[in-house]
């Protein structure tokens, strides 16, 4: 199986390249295009309660459409609902993504719902996490241009917590507010941040789709019922 993007950062496409019976598995919706034959099946893996647990918190979909291609190979190609970047990162163990990030992974790694405790309820994630585990690579999608750190021992960084894309089990993760909460920060329209502390790899976003939300929100005009 081999997995490429294209048109990155700003409009990107994830094609993977399967052999004769190769599976791929991406989010419900995703899927852009596929070769002729390719056959489409979408369930619930892990019956209902996985399902919904990956759904209702989780911020995915109850469905995996799973991806296989016929005796010569075939391709798959998958596309993000925002504008942004899209990445393959190498899963061995566990990688923690936010909510909306997952595109599609290897048969090779499960994906489920993860508490990431309170830090991430008050940083605007929801609470929950999306775990990609075992050995595999994992389309994650950005919103904006996507970066990823390489952070080393005792090595830390702070990022807001709308920009948070996702990051190894490896890094110790502390949620708080910008400059401390004091009035600098407030006036500057800064909020909740994540501190990382390393060894491991944070993936950060160019962009914010709650600011995008809240943009919208009082740009556009009330709507009378």
């Amino acid at each position: 199986m081999d997995i490429s993007t294209r048109h990155n950062p700003g409009f990107a496409v994830a094609r993977c390249t399967l052999a004769g019976g190769e599976s791929f598995r991406a989010e419900a919706g995703a899927m852009m295009a596929t070769s002729e034959d390719v056959d489409v099946d979408a369930k619930m893996e892990g019956g209902l309660m996985k399902g919904l647990k990956r759904s209702v918190m989780g911020g995915e979909s109850m469905f995996i459409a799973k991806f296989t291609a016929p005796p010569a190979g075939g391709w798959v190609e998958i596309a993000a609902v925002l504008p942004g970047d899209v990445t393959v990162a190498d899963v061995s163990g566990e990688l923690f993504i936010q909510r909306g990030s997952y595109l599609g992974s290897e048969e090779g790694v499960e994906i489920d719902a993860k508490w990431g405790g309170f830090k991430n309820l008050f940083g605007g994630e929801g609470g929950f996490l999306v775990r990609a585990s075992g050995r595999g690579q994992v389309v994650v999608a950005a919103y904006g241009a996507l970066d990823t750190y390489e952070l080393g021992e005792g090595q830390s960084m702070v990022v807001d917590s709308g920009h948070m894309v996702a990051y190894d089990p490896s890094v110790t993760v502390d949620l708080r507010r910008a400059g401390g909460g004091n009035l600098k920060a407030l006036k500057s329209g800064e909020g909740f941040v994540f501190h990382f502390l390393g060894p491991g790899r944070v993936m950060t976003q160019t962009r914010n789709q709650n600011a995008l939300i809240g943009w919208l929100t009082t740009a556009l005009p009330f709507t009378r019922s």
